[in-house]
């Protein structure tokens, strides 16, 4: 029976609708794949700055956000995370924190507690399951009894990356002014406060760090900074992990000691055996195809128990900013790092595009240039 006219209008709208949405994902699809020159990256640019305004929560079938890309290829490092008007998403942020909850719960797997280990036991490393440790008396004593994290919930969080992308952001207040505050590998501060800040409530201690950054103490002077560095936490959660890979015990050991040693006030955690694989096992469900996850990712995939909107600096793995000038792969030194190479344990460019996605949907924030505000 012929539609009346009304219907078919309705019907006519509708495949319009259809058609336009279409349409703008492919055409989303095809700028993220591009890999043309300047022009094309202006346009990827504003097509998302355009797009950004109107972007729907995406959500698959389990209830957590689809981000889906296992390319780095497809991932072009001058496309902006469009910053202007965002907005935050506290329904997704909730299906976001749930959806973590089936893999890992920060409040737990953030740190081996005592109760759990005993001086002597041996220990089979995460990513090196044919080597073991032993627990020593000073990484016993100083795993804490009960969660550094237990009951706290926190209204803004900052994750601060170690971009170069930070200098001259001004960014520096802006990241104080958060109710906690969490930083990666001991990065220096006080000379970039006004683009990094100060303030730090948890901070992260690769092992490799003590090497790099402090010259594996190879005599006082390197020794003293690290107790500069140390003594400066005042009180912070200094997050170790020291189960992870074969080659960091004896690094761990000299930096427990000089905090026994020197009465250092600092609330020490060692994640889990379980939170690395957990949190690959959530991203990895969600069609983001990570190696090894960061420690921003880490810290980002823990934030969401216990803070209600994350803020996330410093996060950009990429040679050149938007604007085309060079990036160093820290702000506080000139290490080197090849962001796309295959020989890398990590993804950085996919994961980066997976949390800009995330920024997008209002999940979390993402700041990659000047902080309002800046001078």
């Amino acid at each position: 029976m012929p539609l009346p006219c009304r219907g078919w209008t309705l019907a006519l709208l509708t495949l319009l609708v259809g058609f336009l949405i279409f349409a703008d994902i492919s055409e989303i699809e095809e700028e993220s794949g591009s890999s043309g020159g300047r022009g094309a990256i202006r346009s990827a640019v504003n097509s998302l700055h355009s797009k950004s305004n109107r972007a729907e929560v995406v959500i698959n079938d389990s209830s957590s956000p689809a981000v889906v890309d296992r390319s780095n290829e497809s991932i072009k490092h001058n496309i902006k995370p469009a910053s202007s008007k965002w907005r935050h998403n506290q329904t997704l942020s909730l299906k976001i924190r749930k959806q973590i909850l089936k893999f890992l719960d920060a409040e737990k797997d953030i740190s081996v507690l005592k109760g759990t280990l005993k001086p002597g036991d041996i220990i089979h490393y995460v990513f090196d399951r044919d080597s073991t440790m032993n627990v020593s008396q000073n990484l016993y004593e100083l795993l804490p009894r009960t969660s550094p994290l237990k009951g706290k919930q926190f209204p803004t969080c900052a994750i601060v990356g170690n971009s170069g992308v930070l200098l001259s952001s001004g960014c520096g207040p802006e990241i104080d002014a958060h109710s906690f505050v969490i930083r990666c590998n001991l990065a220096p501060v006080q000379e970039y406060s006004q683009d990094v800040g100060m303030k730090t409530d948890l901070v992260t201690m690769n092992p490799s760090v003590i090497q790099r950054a402090f010259e594996d103490l190879v005599n006082e002077t390197w020794r003293e900074k690290l107790l500069q560095r140390l003594h400066s936490l005042n009180g912070s959660i200094l997050w170790i992990p020291a189960f992870m890979a074969k080659g960091g015990k004896e690094r761990v050991e000299w930096v427990n000691e000089l905090i026994l040693k020197h009465h250092i006030n600092v609330r020490t955690a060692y994640p889990s055996l379980r939170l690395l694989h957990a949190v690959r096992g959530y991203w990895l469900t969600n069609k983001v195809h990570i190696k090894r996850p960061t420690t921003g990712l880490l810290m980002y995939t823990l934030a969401t128990r216990f803070c209600n909107q994350i803020y996330l600096y410093g996060f950009w793995p990429f040679p050149l900013d938007q604007n085309q000038n060079p990036v160093k792969y820290h702000y506080y030194d000139s290490l080197k790092y090849g962001y796309t190479s295959q020989a890398s344990p990590h993804t950085m460019p996919l994961e980066f595009k997976a949390l800009k996605t995330l920024h997008q949907q209002g999940a979390l924030k993402l700041t990659v240039g000047e902080c309002d505000g800046a001078t």
